[in-house]
């Protein structure tokens, strides 16, 4: 059965490592096939979404070997890949999708890529327009908003874009079609999305050049396979973190755990409703910074306002605000997060209909969403939607209700995080 019945926990206490991250593990598997050479990744996450990047770059005639403790990449440079024999499926990953997209935009034969039924729903017009704009032959079902994608290699050219929305797939799609452009393409953002790209980028050879808001790649210079060892993905720790501070006398200690300041938004949001969280063994791994995160149960947090600016350094941690937000004194409220909606799920709406469900007060908005907190959350019956960041924020919100909570969909949760109920029973048990 897809789901899973949870109990309010007693304890929460141990130490452990996270899951490797998901941005980063995508990343370098797509870095390295574009290099030339071999690329050794450490500390790969294989969960469902990176899989699919590998499927779909072995599809793109790449040889990519998964040993036991290693992803091995033998790349052919920029200009190596070779025209699939078949439809590209990228299952459920829209980070597989978007940059694979500015990948095959400069590369000279046709693919599709296609997905999961979530990922068909999933809006790609903002990936179609700035690729166009460069020249790009790329067309998708329902005027050019939906999966599958059609594309037809070209000679890129350069641009100037100004993204509508801060977004690090987007973003990191015109990246990439930038290395196929005669010339320098410049990207200038509204807001600071995650980094990883223009971190990780540089040290397969690629020049980019970054002044604040703008980013610039300069096009035709061919990368070189080098070691990448993956940190902890600070996304899944998240859950943790939160179920330590609503779990009355928990102590956890969360090893390895990436700190990039792009990805960090929810320890600002959290210590700022009072949560005493402490870094410790700070260091950089590849060009990210990683840290052994400890933090125990709280007495009382409070509640705090979150703008758009804080958005999208805590994008993917929305869905465990929200459950913090309904165990903190007063009213949290948070706006601009209309890029929610177009996620795995809609997760403005996910998580009012699940937390209503338990018995939290919430009004919901366009942009985003208000909770009255310290409400006395009860078991219930609730679903994820397909959405892995539901479903383990939900768990966590069992953790806490009086009763059983059943979230349905669970499986959902092996898209990024295929060891969570495991370390979920070994730290309350």
């Amino acid at each position: 059965m897809d789901r899973v019945d949870i109990k309010k926990a007693k304890r929460f206490n141990g130490e452990f490592s996270p899951t490797p991250d998901k941005s980063i593990s995508h990343r370098a598997v797509i870095f390295a096939s574009l290099s030339k050479g071999k690329s050794v990744i450490k500390n790969f996450l294989r969960a469902e979404d990176p899989v699919s990047t590998i499927s779909s770059f072995r599809a793109l005639g790449i040889e990519i070997d998964d040993k036991e403790d290693d992803v091995v990449v033998h790349g052919k440079g920029i200009y190596g890949l070779t025209e699939p024999d078949n439809v590209i499926d990228c299952g459920n990953s829209g980070t597989t999708m978007r940059m694979l997209s500015g990948v095959l935009a400069g590369n000279p034969f046709f693919s599709v890529l296609t997905g999961d039924e979530s990922l068909r729903r999933r809006p790609m017009a903002r990936v179609i327009t700035p690729l166009s704009g460069m020249g790009a032959d790329i067309m998708a079902r329902s005027g050019n908003r939906y999966p599958p994608v059609a594309i037809t290699g070209k000679k890129l050219k350069p641009i100037e874009y100004h993204m509508p929305v801060a977004s690090a797939q987007v973003k990191s799609a015109v990246l990439l079609a930038g290395l196929y452009a005669d010339g320098e393409t410049e990207i200038v953002e509204p807001a600071k999305s995650r980094d990883h790209t223009e971190r990780m980028l540089p040290a397969f050879g690629a020049v980019i050049d970054i002044k604040g808001l703008r980013v610039r790649i300069k096009g035709g210079t061919e990368l070189e396979g080098r070691e990448v060892c993956v940190p902890g993905d600070f996304s899944s720790a998240a859950f943790f973190i939160v179920a330590a501070l609503l779990i009355r006398h928990s102590d956890i200690t969360i090893k390895e755990v990436g700190i990039n300041p792009t990805r960090t938004g929810l320890l600002d949001a959290l210590r700022r409703m009072g949560a005493g969280i402490e870094l410790s063994n700070i260091r950089n791994l590849s060009g990210e910074p990683v840290a052994y995160i400890h933090c125990r149960g709280v007495e009382e947090l409070k509640a705090i306002d979150i703008t758009k600016e804080q958005v999208p350094a805590l994008i993917d941690e929305f869905p465990i605000l929200c459950v913090a937000a309904a165990q903190a004194s007063g009213v949290t409220t948070i706006r601009g997060a209309e890029e929610l909606r177009v996620k795995e799920s809609d997760r403005i709406s996910s998580m009012v209909a699940g937390l209503r469900k338990m018995g939290a007060e919430i009004e919901e908005f366009k942009d985003g969403l208000s909770i009255k907190g310290k409400s006395s959350l009860k078991g219930a019956l609730v679903e994820s939607y397909g959405d892995h960041r539901i479903a383990m924020a939900m768990t966590i919100a069992g953790l806490v209700a009086d009763g059983t909570t059943m979230v349905n969909g669970v499986s959902s949760v092996n898209i990024s995080f295929p060891g969570f109920f495991r370390i979920i029973s070994k730290l309350s048990s």
